[in-house]
Order: C-alpha cells, then sequence, then structure tokens
C-alpha cells in the first residue's frame, strides 16, 4: 500500500470514530489532501472516500456535514467518472429526501459539484455524462407537486447547472423547457418566481426554435387573460428572457408591445410594475427593433410616473407644504401611507426607470427628451417617497450623462477649429442651460432636508450638471451655498454625506471663476476647516482637496487674478494655515490624508506665501523632510515644483543645496513617474531660482542628465533636454562640465529614426541655447560638424548602423535652427551647402543632406531669390541619384513656403515649361500648399489653380494623384470660393479630368475639423440633374 492510500486509510478510520471533534478533524485533512495537486488515488481509495463522504453528509454534527461537502469540490477533479456517477446519484436521492436536513445538505452538495464540473475539452465527456443524470433526476424531483421545498430545490439547482453548463445540456433543452413551462402555473409564488430564473437561464443558449416557442407561448397564455396573478408572472417572465435572451427577441416586440400595453390598463399596481420592467428589457436590449413603440412607451412612462392616487401634490403650495409634510409626519400618517397599503410607488418607480433605460439607449432622441422628458422628470423632484425620487434622480442624470457624451465631442471640435471658424453650440446643451433655474429652484430645498439618500442625490445630480455645462451655476451659488453648509455641519449627516458635499463643492470650485466664492467665504471657510480636523480620514482628504480650491479662490493667479484682484484674504489665512499645518506635520495618518496636507500647503505657499511670516522656514523644512519620505516623496516632488514657479518669488535658498542632492537622487531610480516630475520641478527650479543656486550645488543632478538622454524613452529624454536648454540659458558655466557626455546622447538622439515631434522641438530648443551660451568648445562650428560629419562618409552610419532617411531630416532642422540663432553665420554655411551639392566628388548622402539642409534654411525665409540656390536646385533635380532629386524638390517646396514672392513664380514656370521634371516640382508645389498659412497663399491661388487644372489629363496616373492632391489641399484655402468650383469640373471635362476632380475630393476630407466639412456635407452624395 502506498504512502497516499495508507494515510487517507487513517483519516477514513478516524472519521467513522464516536468523536465529533475527531471526524472534524479528518475530514478536515482529507480536505487539505485532496486540495493538494500532486495527489493521486487508486481506485479502492476512491471509491471508500467517495463512500465516506456521502455517508458523512448524514452526520449528526452541521460542521461535520458542512466538510463533507466542501470536499466534493476537490474530489470531483480527482476521481474517475464512476465515483462522480455514484456521487451525483447519491445526492440526488438525498435530495427527494423526507428528512429537510439531509435534502439541504445534499441539495449544496450538487451545486458544490456542479461548481467543479470541467468545461474544457478533456473533461467534457464526463461533464456531459453527469449533466445528463441530474437533469432526468430534477425534472422528476419538479414533477413532485406534493412537496413545494424539493420543487424549490430542484428548480434552484437547475438554474445553476443552466447558467455554467448550459452548452452540455443542449440535448435536453427541450425537455426542460417542456418541464419548467408547467411550473409557472404552480399555486406557490416561489416555484413560479424559480421557474422564471431557471427559463431566464435556459434563453442564452437554445435554439431560435426553442426561444419562439417558449414567446409563443407566454403570448398564447396573455392572450387568454388568466387571473391577474399568473399575468404578472407571464409578464415577469417576459422580461427575463428578454434580458437574458438579448436581441432575439426583438422579431417578436410586433406582438408583444400590445399585449404588454394592454395590460398596464389593468388596476393593478404589482402588473404595471411588471410590465415596465418588460418594456425597460426591451428598450435595453432590442433598441433599433423598440423604435416604432418609443412614442407609446414614452406616453404610458409619462402618466405613470406621476400615479399617485392616494396622495395630492397641491401645485399652489409644492414649494413649502410638501417639505413641511415630509418632514412633519406623525406615525400615523407614516402607517397611512405604508408599502403594504400603497403600493403605487412601485408604478412610478418602474415607470421612472423605463425612462432611464429609454434615454440612456437613444442618444439620437436628445433633443426630443428636453422638450418632452426634462420638464417631466423635474417636476418629479417633488416625489414624496424616498426611493422613487432617487430614481428621479438617477434618470435626469442619464440625460446629463447623455448631454455631456456629445458636448465633449464638439468641445473638441471648437478647441481645434480655425479661429475664424464659428462653431455652434451644441443645441442639448444650449436647451439644458435654460433649464439650469428651474434644476436649481427643484433642489435648493431638498438640499437641506432631513432624507439624506435625497440630498445624496441631489449632490450627484449637481454634480453631473456642473461637469456638462461648467460655470452654469454662477448665478446660482448664493442659493447652493446653505445646503453645503448644511450637510457639512448638520449633526446627524453621515461620512458618505459629508464626502458627497465636499465632492460636489469641489467640483463646483473648480468648474466657476474665484470671485463668485469670495464674497462667501466667511460662510464657507469654517464648516470646510471642521471637516479637516474630522477623525474620518476619507472625511479629512476631501476636505483638503476642498481647502486647497478655497486657498486659490482666495487669491487666485493668472488669467483670474485681476478680475478677483479686490479680495483681501488676510482674516483667512491663520485659520486655514494652522489647521492644514496640523495634518502636515502629523506622522500618524493615512497616507491619502498626508499626500493632500503637502498639496494643500503648497498651494498656500505658492499663492499667499507672503503672509506666511516667519512660519515659512519652518513649512519648507518639512517639505525637504516630507521629499526625502519614500511614501510621500512624489507629492512632496510636485509641490515644489508649484512653489518654485509661483510669481510670489518664494525664496527657497534655505533648502535648495538639499533638495538638489535630494532630486539628483531620485534621477537613478527606475520609478518613470517620479524621475518626470522630477526633471519638471528641476528645470522649474533652474528656471526661476538660478540666481541662488551654487555651482556645487547643481553636480548631483547633471551627473545623472547624460544617462537620461537615450531613445529608449523619448519622452524622458525630452525632458532632460529641455531641463540642459534652461541650464544652458541660466547657468551655462555649470553645462561646460558634462558637455561632450550629454552632446553625443543628443546627437545620438538626432541620428535616431525614432526622434520627432516634442523630442525634435526640444533639442531645437536645446541647440539655439547651446550656441547663444557662448560656452567653450560648443560653438556654432563645433556643433555644425559634428552634426554633419556622419554624412561625408560614402558609408553613412553612427555606431556601425546605417543612418536612416529621417535622421537627414532631423540632422536638416538642426543645422537650420542652428543658423536662426547665428545669422552672421548662415551666409557662409549656405555657401559651405551650395558648394556640396554641386561637388561631383561628394558623397550622395553629403549631397542629400546638404540639399535638405539649404531648404531648412530657406523655410525661414533666409535664402531670398538667389538665382545661384534657384540654378543648384534645378541642377540637382536632373540628378542621376534618385534620393538628390527627391532631396531637391523637398527643399524647393521648403524654400518656396519661406518665401512665396521669390520661389513660387519660378516653380510653377518650371512645372509648365519642363515637362520631364514635373513630377517632382509638383512634389515641391505639394509642400508649398500643405506648408504655407492661407493667408499667403491667397494671392497666388489663381495662378496655382489654372496651372492645376493644365496637367489634370496628364497620361501618367502619378502625376495626375499628385495635382489631385494639390488641388484637394488648395481648395481648402478657400473652400467657399473653390469648392463649387472643383464641383462644377464635375460635369466638363474629360474622364481623365473627372476621375482627378473626384481624387482631389478624397483630400478635402482633413481628420480635423475644418469650414470644408460642413459644404462638404452638402454636396457629397447629391446628384445634379
Amino acid at each position: 500500500m502506498s504512502t497516499v492510500s495508507f494515510h487517507i486509510s487513517n483519516l477514513l478510520e478516524k472519521m467513522t470514530s464516536t468523536d465529533k471533534d475527531f471526524r472534524f478533524m479528518a475530514t478536515n485533512d482529507l480536505m487539505l489532501e485532496l486540495q493538494k495537486d500532486s495527489i493521486k488515488l487508486d481506485e479502492d481509495s476512491e471509491r471508500k472516500v467517495v463512500t465516506m463522504l456521502l455517508k458523512l453528509l448524514e452526520d449528526k454534527n452541521g460542521e461535520v456535514q458542512n466538510l463533507a461537502v466542501k470536499c466534493l469540490a476537490p474530489l470531483v477533479s480527482k476521481v474517475k467518472e464512476p465515483q462522480v456517477e455514484t456521487m451525483v446519484d447519491t445526492l440526488c436521492s438525498n435530495m427527494m429526501s423526507d428528512k429537510e436536513p439531509l435534502r439541504d445538505i445534499s441539495s449544496m452538495g450538487l451545486k458544490t459539484v456542479i461548481a467543479e464540473l470541467p468545461l474544457s475539452s478533456p473533461g467534457l465527456t464526463l461533464t456531459v455524462s453527469v449533466c445528463k443524470k441530474i437533469t432526468s433526476q430534477l425534472i422528476g424531483a419538479m414533477g413532485k407537486q406534493e412537496d413545494v421545498s424539493v420543487q424549490l430545490e430542484a428548480l434552484d439547482i437547475l438554474s445553476d447547472m443552466l447558467g455554467r453548463l448550459s452548452g452540455a445540456l443542449v440535448g435536453f433543452h427541450s425537455s426542460l423547457l417542456a418541464s419548467l413551462l408547467p411550473q409557472l402555473t404552480s399555486s406557490r409564488m416561489a416555484v413560479r418566481k424559480r421557474s422564471i430564473l431557471a427559463l431566464g437561464q435556459l434563453v442564452p443558449c437554445c435554439s431560435p426554435a426553442l426561444f419562439s416557442q417558449l414567446t409563443e407561448h407566454l403570448l398564447t397564455e396573455l392572450s387568454k387573460a388568466p387571473p391577474t396573478s399568473m399575468t404578472r408572472t407571464y409578464i415577469q417572465c417576459l422580461a427575463t428572457i428578454s434580458r437574458q435572451g438579448g436581441h432575439r427577441v426583438g422579431e417578436h416586440l410586433e406582438k408583444l408591445i400590445p399585449m404588454v400595453v394592454k395590460f398596464t390598463s389593468v388596476e393593478d399596481d404589482e402588473l404595471r410594475e411588471y410590465c415596465f420592467q418588460a418594456f425597460e428589457a426591451f428598450i435595453r436590449r432590442c433598441p433599433k427593433e423598440m423604435s416604432p413603440h418609443v412614442p407609446t412607451v414614452t406616453q404610458l412612462c409619462l402618466k405613470f410616473m406621476t400615479f399617485d392616487p392616494n396622495y395630492n401634490y397641491d401645485e399652489g403650495e409644492e414649494d413649502e407644504d410638501s417639505m413641511d409634510i415630509e418632514d412633519g409626519f406623525d406615525e400615523e400618517s407614516d402607517d397611512e401611507y405604508s408599502d403594504d397599503d400603497d403600493m403605487s410607488w412601485k408604478v412610478r418607480r418602474s415607470s421612472i426607470k423605463c425612462l432611464e433605460a429609454l434615454i440612456s439607449t437613444r442618444r439620437d432622441l436628445l433633443l426630443s427628451f428636453y422638450s418632452s422628458l426634462c420638464p417631466a422628470l423635474l417636476a418629479r423632484f417633488k416625489e414624496r417617497e424616498e426611493n422613487v425620487r432617487a430614481d428621479v434622480f438617477a434618470a435626469f442624470s442619464a440625460l446629463l450623462m447623455q448631454t455631456r457624451a456629445g458636448s465633449s465631442h464638439r468641445g473638441n471640435i471648437t478647441a481645434s477649429s480655425d479661429s475664424g471658424v464659428s462653431v455652434e453650440e451644441e443645441p442639448a446643451v444650449a436647451m439644458l442651460k435654460k433649464q439650469v433655474p428651474v434644476i436649481v429652484k427643484a433642489l435648493h430645498r431638498q438640499l437641506k432636508e432631513k432624507s439624506i439618500k435625497s440630498r445624496q442625490g441631489c449632490f450627484c445630480l449637481l454634480t453631473e450638471l456642473t461637469h456638462t455645462v461648467p460655470g452654469a451655476l454662477e448665478p446660482h451659488i448664493p442659493a447652493l451655498i446653505p445646503g453645503i453648509v448644511f450637510s457639512l455641519t448638520d449633526k446627524s449627516t453621515s461620512s458618505t454625506m459629508r464626502i458627497d458635499a465636499l465632492s460636489f463643492f469641489h467640483v463646483l470650485l473648480l468648474t466657476h471663476p474665484p470671485q463668485t466664492f469670495q464674497t462667501h467665504m466667511q460662510v464657507l471657510l469654517p464648516p470646510v476647516v471642521a471637516c479637516v480636523e474630522d477623525t474620518f480620514y476619507k472625511i479629512t482628504s476631501e476636505a483638503l482637496l476642498v481647502t486647497q480650491q478655497l486657498v486659490r479662490v482666495m487669491r487666485p493667479q493668472g488669467q483670474n487674478a485681476t478680475a478677483a484682484g479686490g479680495f483681501d484674504p488676510k482674516p483667512f489665512v491663520r485659520e486655514v494655515f494652522s489647521v492644514t499645518m496640523k495634518r502636515l506635520k502629523a506622522t500618524d495618518i493615512d497616507q491619502e490624508v498626508k499626500e493632500r496636507a503637502i498639496s494643500c500647503m503648497g498651494h498656500m505657499v505658492c499663492h499667499l506665501g507672503d503672509h506666511l511670516g516667519a512660519e515659512m522656514q519652518g513649512v519648507l523644512a518639512i517639505f525637504l523632510e516630507w521629499l526625502k519620505n519614500e511614501i510621500t516623496r512624489l507629492t512632496a516632488v510636485r509641490t515644489i515644483t508649484l512653489v518654485s514657479a509661483s510669481p510670489l518669488k518664494i525664496d527657497l535658498s534655505s533648502i535648495l543645496p538639499d533638495t538638489l542632492s535630494v532630486l539628483g537622487s531620485f534621477l537613478r531610480k527606475n520609478q518613470r513617474a517620479l524621475k518626470l516630475c522630477t526633471l519638471a520641478c528641476l528645470t522649474a527650479l533652474v528656471s526661476h531660482h538660478a540666481a541662488s543656486i551654487k555651482p556645487a550645488a547643481l553636480e548631483p543632478v547633471l551627473s545623472e542628465l547624460p544617462a537620461l538622454v537615450d531613445e529608449s524613452d523619448m519622452h524622458v529624454s525630452q525632458v532632460s533636454i529641455s531641463l540642459l536648454t534652461c541650464l544652458a540659458k541660466a547657468c551655462p558655466s555649470s553645462l561646460a562640465k558634462i558637455g561632450s557626455s550629454v552632446l553625443s546622447g543628443v546627437f545620438r538622439l538626432v541620428h535616431s529614426p525614432l526622434l520627432q515631434g516634442g523630442a525634435l522641438a526640444a533639442i531645437l530648443d536645446f541647440l539655439k541655447a547651446l550656441v547663444l551660451s557662448k560656452t567653450s568648445n560648443m560653438g556654432y562650428s563645433q556643433l555644425l560638424k559634428a552634426l554633419m560629419d556622419p554624412f561625408q562618409r560614402s558609408q553613412c552610419s553612427v555606431d556601425g548602423s546605417v543612418l536612416h532617411r529621417q535622421s537627414f531630416l532631423s540632422v536638416a532642422r538642426c543645422v537650420a535652427a542652428l543658423c536662426s540663432s547665428c545669422p552672421k553665420e548662415t551666409p557662409g554655411t549656405v555657401s559651405a551647402l551650395l558648394q556640396e551639392v554641386k561637388n561631383p566628388g561628394s558623397p550622395e548622402s553629403a549631397r542629400v543632406l546638404a540639399l535638405l539642409c539649404l531648404g531648412e534654411v530657406g523655410r525661414s525665409g533666409s535664402l531670398g531669390g538667389s538665382k545661384e540656390v534657384q540654378g543648384v536646385i534645378l541642377e540637382a533635380i536632373s540628378s542621376t541619384q534618385e534620393e538628390v532629386k527627391t532631396a531637391a524638390s523637398c527643399a524647393l517646396g521648403s524654400m518656396a513656403v519661406g518665401s512665396l514672392n521669390d520661389y513660387l513664380p519660378f516653380l510653377l514656370k518650371e512645372i509648365s515649361s519642363q515637362p520631364r521634371r514635373q513630377y517632382l516640382l509638383l512634389h515641391s508645389l505639394k509642400e508649398v500648399i500643405s506648408a504655407s498659412p492661407a493667408s499667403s497663399l491667397s494671392p497666388h491661388v489663381e495662378s496655382i489653380w489654372s496651372l492645376l487644372f493644365q496637367h489634370c489629363e496628364c497620361q501618367e496616373e502619378g502625376t495626375r494623384n499628385l495635382v489631385a492632391e494639390c488641388l484637394g489641399k488648395l481648395t481648402l484655402v478657400n473652400a467657399a470660393q473653390l469648392l463649387p468650383r472643383l464641383k462644377q469640373q464635375l460635369r466638363a471635362g474629360s474622364p481623365l479630368a473627372r476621375s482627378t476632380v473626384v481624387t482631389a475630393v478624397k483630400f478635402t476630407i482633413v481628420d480635423h475639423p475644418a469650414p470644408v466639412d460642413s459644404l462638404l456635407r452638402d454636396c457629397i452624395g447629391k446628384t445634379d440633374r
């Protein structure tokens, strides 16, 4: 006998002990053994273990029984199929036992086995076999009408099995449906409900024919006008199968909707509730198929959302009496309108939830919702039942979310539009803005109600409103402040309520101008300060965020500073400082509170530093202390960045040396976020406090910078080079020490194929600053030589790797940047570049680079209309080397962008007179049209337009495509005039000309919004006859 078998035998023997503790411990040890992946049982051990565990299910001790059930889970995957079938057979027969405890524990055991049956192919045979056994037994159990508890257990297990293993039961779907449908007519409500749940689990995997059979059965039964209790069951079932069956119910809606609509007129509140739940399921699962029925459902929802036959809302006294009634109800009144007597609130709630589903799924109807649903929902803010009112708020919030989803898209368009393009406000936002006074009027009294749930709903709705239309609440702030203060100071208010109030207040402060709150500071500050001192860390944390914004309100900076300049913050500074300082000094507080206290104090120093006086040095010392702490260092770095850039010119000299040393060590850390924040902080310190920084203090930072300039992380490289640029401007002498190592990294980046965008712009700025800093060994000629040397060899390469085409363009941009910084050197450089191009002995790479450099230098207008340059470019375009020809074409286009009047006539003349160079010259013209501002290009539009149409019938397809691209991009210069002219060409000319025009239209469709969009919308898809 193996060791495992011997150990198992010992455990099985102990399980027969008369001592319940022995049995418990042995069963627990067996469970631990079975949970090991390595355990392997022989056939005899399997049989004994299964037999013993099934016997223990009848143990007199409940704890032993529960452990035996837990053992079944790992056992399923450890024993062979016959033993699993034995387990299932025994459990199924026990489930139909007369003994209730055995029945309950066996049901738990069956559910455990079902949860562990394998779903993958190796064990699928076992799963199918076991499912067949269980299903046949459960179908028999469901037929036991005399014992309801057996039926309930069988239905419960069947729901679990269908939910997990419906695919393995495909063969039984039909018989299961036949067994479940009769249960819908059971006299017991519990049986009917569990049957509905089981049918819901059957629906996702059943065949379309079976789904149709189920739906038709429900329709047939409903058409027989059954008793109301049965009608409720069938409608509930419809809602469930719709939720689970998804789009499949769509094809039956034409029959279902009229039937459900008919039952809403039956005087039964529960039935109406189920009808609206069915409508909600139809809307969520089949929004497209529901389209014809939306008006009907909407009208029913609007009708029944006000259904309250036992209560009279007095319109004239709505603002006062309804609130007083709710606050002043005595116990007798509560009994009079209890849920037992009045179920109408369920009808109202379900109809409102149905409206919410409609709003959430049909954004295309948003404008009609504002005219039909918005006023109705606003009128229901007075709802007397708390739960229903919460759903009204939720439905209105859904309307706001849908509005925000549209307006954020339109907002992007506005932001990226030309200054000359006027973009209309989203119509839904405009309609919402008109409703803001009504919303505030309906909510502001409820903000002072005793009902916490109602107040939370109000704050959530107002928060969503503020996000959707920022600034719209400005005229209503005085009406909202009492409600905010009440929720922060009321002793009965829960922690969640306070957090919600603070969260809304924070959003309000962020989205409205500071001067709106300044006159209310006396009222607003004390409750917020009290929340900062609260013992619950979440309230403290949220209150510190609000305090931070209030500090900005006291003395705004930037564009708001002038508008709010008359406010004196002095009376409030001491109160805010003392409470924040208390949290800042504390070491035994939650990390979130700690970080927000640091950030809040940072804002105080930044905005109100001149009011802190002698306290300032102590605060800065604490910042330095938190900077050295691993937990808070990231927040401390951000705070020091903020403080160092303050317009108040805070004196940081007391902590600068230590701060720079610590920041230098952070650049070695492997935490990217910390590294980026540290670089930003160093840039701010160097930019604003260079005079206070001694060269020796910078050494810990300088030694780490060269390693950060690397193509493996372009963003870190970009930020590092921005810091180097600041150093070159503010502390050029310190940069000389690391010049060679930093420059080698920068040049590696310049020659990298990955360099573009922000990183390239940062390098250009750095080179400009460097050449102007007059640092020794980093002059104009040295930098130029280092940039261009790798291209002077016949096989241009850096560190053994061949240079990519992108590196030619990057180096050309760098050369142009150096020329723009040293205009005196430019003529000499241009002459050298021209000689390079003309020299037939120069390597191809050197000539290509020289041409691209000439183009980039010319883009700034530095070349003028030099005849020599034009001659050299034309000669290069006629070169036998393809790369040289392409570079010359690109250079000519760039030069023309910089000096349109000098080069554009020359370019147009060459296009007309040089058919063999036409393709390359058109590339130059494309660059001119793409890169020149519309205002500069406007005087030349007619000449370019006529030239392009002269060549739109060219036999070369490549040339025609290039002409089309030029035409499309030229149309964007003045779309209102040129698009109709382009459209006219479709009715004239040869097929080749028309195909060119059609291709040109493709290039008028650009990624970013443009004036041409509305014009295109009017003519695309329409034909003129």
